[in-house]
């Protein structure tokens, strides 16, 4: 189980914020949700902005945002999209600001699909989903950590619990 509270102060980019909008249902107003899939903004419960964007060419400015966030939406891009998408998420984030990316290992997603079972515990409610996809690239804490170092993030904090982690960088 995964228990998230009200820790960050800030505007935060929730990259692949559709859905079940687990972040945007945390934070509301502070909150801008992109996904690439409309149907999944649609899907997200109200009280947040949503906009239709790919995280790999954020149309925002550099140093935008306080905190970005990645609930399990790196499982659903290939490596070269999620090296793209964290350059992307550094270049938006204010100095000293915060990457949080929560996702699992994945050892192998083809041909047979990768499921993993996430509950969530916020302050006021229980989410409970699976999130699986079917993919050549695999995945895991040193891959994406490499990925942010590159990205000139530096690794402040790490969790993790059976197959998933919690991974926290800071810029700059």
């Amino acid at each position: 189980m995964i228990t998230l509270n009200k820790e960050f102060n800030g505007k935060i980019l929730d990259i692949g914020g559709g859905g079940e909008g687990v972040i945007g249902r945390l934070y509301t107003n502070q909150v801008v949700a992109i996904d690439i899939r409309q149907d999944e903004l649609d899907e997200a419960p109200p009280g947040f902005e949503k906009i239709l964007m790919d995280a790999t060419h954020l149309k925002f400015s550099d140093n935008s945002f306080d905190h970005v966030t990645s609930f399990y939406s790196l499982m659903f891009m290939s490596a070269e999209d999620q090296k793209n998408a964290i350059s992307e998420a550094a270049r938006v984030l204010v100095n000293g600001g915060e990457l949080h990316i929560w996702d699992c290992n994945i050892p192998s997603a083809y041909p047979e699909p990768f499921c993993v079972d996430v509950t969530v515990s916020l302050p006021n409610e229980h989410i409970s989903t699976t999130y699986g996809v079917v993919k050549k690239d695999t995945q895991n804490t040193l891959s994406i950590t490499n990925l942010c170092l590159k990205a000139g993030l530096v690794l402040a904090c790490q969790n993790r619990s059976q197959n998933s982690f919690y991974l926290r960088f800071k810029k700059g």
